[in-house]
């Protein structure tokens, strides 16, 4: 497994946003508020709410505050209509790998000077529109832990189901798909009863850079800083961490 999709499943295991659960609960509502306004408050019609409200879910966060983003995002009752807005930042880190933000803001003056700051201090840079969007891919991935036959067994049934590409290491069986094959894949997986470990649709590096470790580190806490801010929803990037990095980053924060 690449020092990427290690990054991505040492963060989940982490738990950081299980320390700052108000601060996710904040960032799930405004994920379902501007899902119910792009594709109406109804989840069976709405793919990516229905999505958003399964991690909420996940995350243990209340029903009445699902049910009042949901009506916040499609105009209903009290809540009024949602003022968000969805906004892509793109920059480069420390030593030139691509990072890119999903931003959800209802004041884009503030958010954009709050993320150069962020970069300014870690010796990045915030770049121009495009300037490193064209290197991401969405794609859905399920990781779960495997163990004995299990891993081959699950690999057949997420490929019947639709998956595109695996890859493994050690315990931790990767499932990548396109996102339309996403939820048939998840749930082929979860009802075969499987240890799923992470499951979303992201975006994917179309191409690596590798980083030194010293570099890899700042790196990782300039995403760390990213992801603390209010507004960022989700942090991307294409760097490929070196072992060590990893390990030291697993064990702090």
């Amino acid at each position: 497994m690449s020092g990427h999709s290690k990054w991505s499943t040492i963060k989940r295991k982490k738990g950081l946003v299980d320390a700052r659960r108000g601060q996710l609960f904040t960032k799930l509502a405004r994920e379902l508020a501007v899902a119910a306004r792009a594709g109406g408050h109804d989840p069976e019609m709405n793919v990516r709410l229905r999505l958003a409200m399964q991690k909420a879910r996940e995350n243990n966060m209340p029903l009445d505050n699902i049910e009042r983003a949901v009506q916040r995002g499609a105009g209903i009752g009290d809540e009024g209509q949602s003022t968000l807005e969805e906004v892509i930042y793109e920059g480069y880190g420390p030593g030139g790998a691509a990072i890119m933000l999903e931003v959800v803001t209802d004041n884009t003056t503030r958010t954009v000077a709050e993320i150069r700051s962020v970069f300014s201090k870690a010796g990045g840079n915030l770049g121009e529109r495009n300037s490193v969007a064209w290197n991401f891919e969405a794609k859905g991935v399920v990781a779960v832990e495997v163990g004995g036959e299990q891993a081959e067994m699950l690999t057949l049934l997420a490929i019947d189901a639709g998956a595109e590409d695996f890859e493994q290491e050690d315990d931790i069986l990767e499932i990548r798909t396109e996102p339309e094959a996403f939820e048939d894949v998840r749930k082929a997986i979860e009802e075969a009863e499987a240890n799923v470990v992470r499951a979303e649709v992201t975006k994917l590096p179309r191409a690596t850079i590798s980083l030194d470790s010293k570099t890899a580190g700042q790196t990782l806490r300039l995403m760390d800083r990213l992801e603390d801010l209010d507004d960022v929803q989700k942090v991307y990037t294409n760097a490929d961490f070196p072992e060590d990095a990893l390990e030291e980053y697993q064990k702090t924060g």
